[in-house]
């Protein structure tokens, strides 16, 4: 009766806990001071930062807590508070810095008298959200739209300002819708494939298989991400149908005749359901009365191919054919380009918007980048390099102000690829331009605590994307920390920690402060969610002052956040802030992908070093045996003997030098026929870090992949690609995070010994001094791991072969090795399948 009590007494006072907490937070809200948070979540190694707001400059508290959910208690108190000045409607601000605080778990920050939403810490808060942005993806397809199951646009279209006559009947049926309306611009819908593209070449892992090709629920075979990306390459063909033809738009601005599923569209351009059709001729296009200021072609055929190039390589080993025929229409597009350098916008009719893209080399120095890596030549790494000089930042960075689309694409995903491809002096250059644009940026956003040095132009939060999209990615290269906080900060303003609380993405999370009635017929007619769409955003309080048409048609609930500087609401009637984006919900889910990798669910079981897998699930009873060659074979014929006397499988890890020896052709033959795992240790057993030192790297990333890719070249004459042989195992088993994250960027994951036993040294001989150890020791040494720690997950590396000076070969102690550990429980298997692979 007393526990029963104590229980009933307990749960009592946790609730009039949590009672007060949500009071406590409603109270203050209301009294003018709030705490912005990223609704989604922060993972715990993070940098996770709030922002204090007020409308009272009096209150700026000094320090801050965090309390917990379930209990009430106050697990974490600060004063690491940065205080701001005026924001917006706000009078003062500051920055609540809890990146120290690691414990996963749910939360709520305290500050004054003020109380956050929820807070969100754990490993997998933006699991599968880049799944969850696809289905917008998905539900702006024309042609076939897989979300209303019906057709729409099938007839499009006829030619307008092509080399053939006007009102030529062509098929570009497919693709995607711009935005609410139902416009398609290749310029936006190209570089939307290629963040498709890249986001599944950079993170495959993180994406899954639940739909079909054709969008319709159901597995195929192949992430959804990938159908996706290639539901744009498929239409991007359509509209390069010749070497000399290349289209930029369908429809135009008569499209605004009213809000109207895709399936019902009725608007008549003049040929029945026909749609015009703008050839890209490098011209002024406009039908009606206004006109564009095109001036070449270079913008929009350089987006063509960089996705026809990028496609290529990864459709290579899926569909060698279509592969080829993106690497040959990639470089037709960019063959269109060189004619014509200068911009194709799109084409404006009855109003006054359009797209008014003003830079063209970023787009060729992508492709001509992409092509290097697709083709090769040399010539194509010379183009790149030029093209990125002539455009070192992309000018928005640093501005208050820019017209629609003016420096689009948004960031330069040149710079990455050049970094990538060239040599040191070329990368460390590309990287500068990065390094410039961020730090623009950051000039304007040190001064305010939520760091923002966006400027709050129409589609800011596509602008937002893409910087934080180049923040990853100069991390990424160079290594530098210096602008994680502002990265994380662009990341946190698109989901909640902003003025008005609000995340700029159509029911993420679910349940949470999101956009709920956006300018899009599908919610505003019938109520069908548009999950993943990312909203325009805010803009200055100017622009929006100045728009056509804009009329909000309720009240709006965000009143007392807006300002003469930035206005965002959330209101059907508001297109320019509220209104969902295709091209800037894919790079969203490029983004997404690149926070979720940082915590992959697949290997969050497995130890790590340095960036290496090094161990598998320690709660599994199982040991992957593996064996490095480079020089010495004598041990494969007795090695094979042994494993297949007790019917287990060996990993064996070999350097292009070791494949290319055709004294070992038929031992490798040996173990492929019966089915071990091979794979690849370096072509020729490089050093990649200094021993003293391993920070510093004795190789650049250009030597690094050139290498990598002549070792997987001489495993291919065995029939062994990077499908069968995912894992890398580096030279010396010698590394550090940065030959991790590259060969990461090659497709492939870094694995190394598990540390603990002495086995790793059965390649010593005596001569060697005191660092030979003998066979007896290696033995005693795995016994004894065993024994105290167990040997669940264990990688134990041994070589395939020695150096003659070493008699006492430990592979002739593999039998009793084996013979133990299956007495002990142990079942021997293959990195793959210790790895989940």
């Amino acid at each position: 009766m007393k526990k029963m009590n104590f229980w009933f007494l307990y749960a009592c006072f946790l609730g009039i806990t949590l009672i007060s907490l949500n009071g406590l937070s409603q109270e203050a809200n209301s009294g003018g001071s709030w705490i912005r948070i990223n609704l989604l979540g922060y993972q715990p190694q993070s940098i996770k930062v709030a922002v204090w707001v007020s409308k009272d400059k009096k209150d700026q508290p000094e320090k801050f807590e965090i309390i917990e959910k379930v209990t009430g208690k106050v697990v974490y108190s600060s004063e690491n508070v940065k205080p701001f000045g005026t924001y917006g409607p706000f009078k003062a601000s500051c920055r609540l810095n809890f990146s120290d605080f690691k414990k996963a778990g749910h939360y709520f920050i305290k500050a004054g008298n003020a109380v956050s939403p929820e807070v969100v810490i754990n490993e997998d808060v933006y699991r599968h959200t880049a799944d969850f942005a696809l289905r917008y993806m998905r539900q702006q397809r024309s042609g076939f739209n897989p979300y209303l199951k019906d057709s729409c646009h099938t007839q499009d279209g006829y030619t307008m300002y092509g080399p053939m006559p006007d009102s030529t009947h062509i098929d570009v049926s497919g693709g995607w819708h711009d935005a609410s309306d139902y416009l398609q611009y290749a310029t936006t819908s190209a570089n939307a494939t290629y963040h498709l593209l890249a986001a599944y070449r950079d993170f495959p892992e993180v994406f899954t298989d639940q739909y079909q090709a054709n969008g319709l629920e159901g597995k195929n075979g192949r992430a959804d991400i990938l159908d996706e990306a290639n539901w744009g390459l498929q239409w991007l063909l359509k509209m390069h149908p010749k070497k000399d033809w290349l289209f930029n738009q369908i429809a135009d601005d008569r499209d605004h005749q009213g809000m109207r599923l895709p399936t019902k569209d009725n608007v008549d351009y003049g040929k029945g359901k026909e749609r015009p059709v703008y050839f890209a001729n490098g011209k002024p296009q406009g039908l009606g009365r206004y006109k564009s200021r095109a001036t070449g072609t270079a913008s929009i055929a350089g987006k063509f191919s960089s996705a026809f190039a990028l496609g290529s390589r990864i459709f290579n080993e899926i569909d060698a054919p279509y592969a080829q025929l993106l690497r040959n229409k990639s470089k037709s597009a960019y063959e269109f380009g060189l004619k014509q350098p200068g911009v194709q916008q799109t084409a404006p009719n009855r109003a006054p918007y359009f797209y008014e893209e003003d830079n063209w080399t970023d787009d060729m120095e992508l492709a001509a980048a992409e092509l290097y890596q697709s083709v090769g030549g040399k010539q194509f790494l010379k183009q790149a390099v030029n093209y990125a000089s002539q455009e070192p930042v992309t000018p928005w960075m640093g501005a208050d102000t820019a017209r629609h689309y003016q420096w689009y694409p948004f960031h330069n995903f040149g710079h990455y690829e050049v970094a990538k491809t060239g040599d040191k002096l070329v990368s460390e250059k590309a990287l500068s331009y990065y390094k410039e644009g961020l730090d623009r940026v950051w000039q304007k956003a040190k001064h305010n605590a939520f760091y923002r040095g966006v400027p709050f132009i129409w589609c800011s939060n596509n602008l937002t994307t893409s910087f934080a999209i180049q923040s990853f990615l100069y991390h990424k290269e160079s290594g530098d920390d210096s602008y994680e906080e502002l990265a994380q900060a662009n990341f946190d303003w698109l989901f909640g920690c902003n003025p008005w609380g609000s995340t700029m993405v159509y029911g993420l999370p679910a349940g949470g402060e999101t956009p709920k009635d956006p300018h899009s017929a599908f919610t505003h007619l019938f109520q069908y969610p548009i999950d993943g769409g990312l909203v325009d955003g805010p803009v200055y309080g100017s622009i929006y002052k100045g728009l056509i048409g804009i009329t909000l048609y309720k009240p709006d609930k965000y009143a007392e956040f807006q300002s003469d500087l930035v206005v965002y609401h959330d209101d059907f009637g508001d297109y320019s802030t509220n209104e969902p984006t295709m091209d800037g919900t894919a790079s969203l889910v490029y983004l997404l992908a690149a926070y979720d990798s940082r915590t992959k669910e697949e290997i969050s079981q497995f130890k790590k070093d340095n960036g290496a897998i090094i161990r598998g699930n320690i709660n599994e009873k199982k040991i992957a045996l593996v064996f490095t060659g480079h020089d010495y074979a004598d041990g494969v014929v007795q090695i094979n003997k042994t494993l297949n006397k007790h019917k287990v499988k060996g990993s064996f890890f070999f350097t292009g030098d070791f494949y290319n020896n055709t004294g070992f052709s038929q031992l490798i033959r040996s173990l492929k026929t019966s089915h071990h795992y091979l794979g690849g240790h370096s072509n020729k057993h490089l050093l990649y870090c200094d021993w003293t030192n391993r920070d510093s790297l004795l190789v650049t990333k250009a030597n690094f992949l050139k290498d990598l890719k002549a070792n997987y070249e001489a495993m291919g004459r065995f029939g062994i690609d990077k499908r069968n042989a995912p894992f890398f195992l580096p030279p010396y088993e010698w590394y550090n995070q940065r030959v991790a994250d590259w060969t990461a960027d090659a497709g492939l994951t870094l694995i190394n010994f598990t540390p603990g036993t002495r086995s790793n040294a059965d390649y010593t001989y005596p001569e060697m001094g005191k660092r030979y150890v003998g066979n007896q020791e290696i033995y005693k040494s795995i016994i004894s791991f065993e024994n105290h720690q167990g040997l669940n997950g264990f990688l134990l590396l041994l070589h395939a072969g020695t150096d003659p000076r070493r008699t006492d070969k430990f592979y002739n102690k593999l039998d009793d090795l084996i013979t133990y550990l299956k007495e002990k429980g142990y079942k021997l298997v293959t990195v793959n399948d210790l790895l989940g692979k």
